[in-house]
C-alpha cells in the first residue's frame, strides 16, 4: 500500500521500541497486521520491507496505523494506541484525503474513516487556526472538477451488492437508531447556534463512534440502514464545514457522504448530497456551470425515485446556477418547475427530522427532505433574484422565507434578513436596508456561523458606494470591528 512520510522523516523510535518489546520480527508483525486487517474486511499485503519502512519513518495511509497498533497490542497483551507507535495526530496529512469516490465497499469505509480521523488530527494539531493541513490554506481551496467528477461515478455505479459483515462487534438496529437520534439533535443545534459550536462534536462522533459501527458485524438490512445514517451525518459535517469557512474540507465530506449513500442503496439521498450539498457549495464559490451540472446530475440519477419535494429542491439548485450565470430564461424555467413540484408535494409531514437516510414509506417524504418547505424554496428563489439584480422580487421572496422560518432556524432567519437587506439596497432604499441588516447583525451575534459572517460582510461591501451617506456611516460605525 502507498505510504506517506512523517513530517520530519526521522526514524520511528517508538515503533522500533515496541517491536523489540514484543519480540516480533518484521515479517511476523506484517503477518499480524494483515490478519487484523482481514478481520475488518480490508485486504492488506504488507511484508517485512513494509515494516522496515515504517521504522525508518514512513507511515501507511488510511486505517493502517490503528491496525498496526492493534496487532502489536495483541502480541503484548495490552492496548496500544497510535500515539504509542509514533503514528498519532501530529502526522502529515495528504491533500488527497477524502477526494475519491471509492470503487469498493471496504475502500469506501476506509476513505471515510481516514477523512474523519484526519479532520480530528487537523483540529488537535491546531492547523485550522494556522491555515495549514490537507485541505489548502485554511481548508479554503476547492477544485470544481473534484465536485463534478464524483457525481459521474455516482451516476454510473450500481449500489453495492452486499454490505453485511460477519466480523467485529455486533451492530443492531438500536445502534442505528442511536446514530439517527444523535444526528437529529445535532441538526437542531446547528440550525440554532451555528456550526462553530457544534462541528467539533460531529467530527469526533464520526471518528470515534460511527467508524467503529461501520467496522462491526451486521446483517444486510442493518448494514444498509447504518450506511444511510452514516451518510446523513457525514453530509451534515460537510454543511458545517461550509458554515465554518472550510469549503475545501466540505467537498471531501460531501464526496464521502455520496459514497456512503451509494452503499445504503439510497439514490434519493445521493441526489440530495449533490443538489443540497455540492451544488450549493459550488454556488457559494461562484461556479455557476458546476452548480447546474450537479443539480442536473441529481435529477438524472434519481428519476422516478424521489418525491416531488426532493424534485423541487433539485430544480431550485439548478435555478441558482442559471441565475449566477445571468441566464434569466433558464432560471425562470427551473424556478417555475420547482414551485410546481413543491405544490404537488403539499405540506411537509415532519420538518426538521433527521432519521434514516433511506427511503420512506409510500406517500411519505424521507426525513432528509421533510424540512424543505415553502420557506426554504422562497429562500432559494430570493438568492436567484438577488443574483439577477431584481431587488423587488428579492424582497418579496425573502419576506416569504422569513414568514415561514421559525425562531429555531436562527441562522436561516439571519441569512433571510440579509437577503432582504440586499434587495432593499438594490432598490436604493438605504435606510430600510441598513435597518434590516442591523436586525441580522443582532441575530448573528448569538451564532457562530461563517456563512452568516460572510453574508454580513458582503452586505457591508455593497454599501461601499454609499459610504458618505449619513445612515451608512452610522451603520458602519455600529458594526466596526464586530
Amino acid at each position: 500500500m502507498t505510504a506517506r512520510p512523517l513530517i520530519s522523516r526521522q526514524p520511528n523510535e517508538r515503533l522500533l521500541s515496541l517491536v523489540r518489546e514484543a519480540a516480533c520480527s518484521n515479517a511476523g508483525l506484517a503477518r499480524r497486521v494483515n490478519m487484523c486487517a482481514a478481520e475488518r474486511g480490508l485486504d492488506y499485503r504488507y511484508d517485512k520491507t513494509s515494516v522496515a519502512r515504517w521504522i525508518r519513518g514512513q507511515q501507511p495511509r488510511g486505517r493502517a496505523p490503528e491496525i498496526i497498533a492493534d496487532a502489536i497490542g495483541r502480541k503484548l497483551g495490552r492496548q496500544v494506541t497510535v500515539e504509542e507507535i509514533g503514528m498519532g495526530s501530529a502526522r502529515q496529512l495528504t491533500s488527497a484525503v477524502g477526494l475519491r469516490f471509492a470503487a469498493g465497499l471496504a475502500d469506501a469505509v476506509e476513505q471515510a474513516a481516514e477523512l474523519w480521523r484526519s479532520d480530528v488530527a487537523r483540529r488537535e494539531a491546531g492547523e485550522a487556526a494556522q491555515g495549514r493541513g490537507p485541505y489548502g490554506p485554511g481548508g479554503s481551496h476547492v477544485a470544481p472538477a473534484a465536485l463534478v467528477e464524483p457525481s459521474r461515478d455516482w451516476l454510473i455505479s450500481p449500489s453495492d451488492q452486499a454490505v453485511a459483515r460477519s466480523s467485529g462487534p455486533r451492530v443492531g438496529q438500536a445502534d442505528v437508531a442511536a446514530l439517527r437520534a444523535t444526528t437529529a439533535a445535532l441538526v437542531e443545534l446547528d440550525r440554532r447556534w451555528g456550526a462553530g459550536h457544534v462541528r467539533p462534536v460531529v467530527v469526533h462522533y464520526l471518528n470515534s463512534v460511527v467508524s467503529q459501527l461501520l467496522t462491526g458485524s451486521y446483517r444486510e438490512s442493518v448494514g444498509r440502514d447504518l450506511f444511510g445514517a452514516a451518510a446523513r451525518l457525514t453530509e451534515l459535517a460537510g454543511y458545517m464545514a461550509v458554515d465554518s469557512g472550510l469549503p475545501g474540507l466540505a467537498q471531501r465530506y460531501y464526496i464521502q457522504a455520496l459514497r456512503l449513500a451509494q452503499a445504503a442503496g439510497d439514490r434519493g439521498f445521493g441526489g440530495y448530497v449533490l443538489a443540497a450539498g455540492m451544488s450549493h457549495l459550488a454556488a457559494e464559490l461562484g461556479n455557476p456551470r458546476e452548480v447546474v451540472q450537479l443539480a442536473r446530475a441529481a435529477q438524472e440519477g434519481t428519476k422516478g425515485q424521489v418525491p416531488p419535494r426532493a424534485e423541487a429542491l433539485f430544480l431550485a439548485a439548478e435555478a441558482r446556477g442559471f441565475a449566477q450565470s445571468q441566464d434569466r430564461e433558464g432560471c425562470r424555467r427551473a424556478a417555475g418547475a420547482a414551485l410546481a413540484a413543491l405544490e404537488r408535494a403539499g405540506a411537509p409531514e415532519s420538518a426538521g427530522s433527521a432519521g434514516s437516510a433511506a427511503g420512506a414509506p409510500e406517500g411519505e417524504d424521507p426525513d432528509w427532505i421533510a424540512h424543505f418547505d415553502a420557506a426554504y424554496l422562497a429562500d432559494e428563489l430570493a438568492h436567484c433574484h438577488r443574483d439577477l439584480g431584481q431587488g423587488r422580487a428579492t424582497q418579496q421572496r425573502a419576506a416569504e422565507a422569513l414568514a415561514g422560518h421559525p425562531p429555531s432556524r436562527a441562522r436561516r432567519r439571519a441569512l433571510g434578513l440579509l437577503l432582504m437587506a440586499q434587495g432593499q439596497l438594490q432598490e436604493g432604499d438605504l435606510d430600510h436596508a441598513c435597518h434590516t441588516a442591523d436586525e441580522a447583525g443582532t441575530l448573528l451575534h448569538g451564532l457562530r456561523s461563517g456563512r452568516g459572517t460572510q453574508y454580513f460582510e458582503d452586505f457591508k461591501a455593497r454599501l461601499e458606494p454609499h459610504r458618505k451617506e449619513p445612515r451608512v456611516r452610522e451603520f458602519a460605525a455600529r458594526w466596526s470591528g464586530r
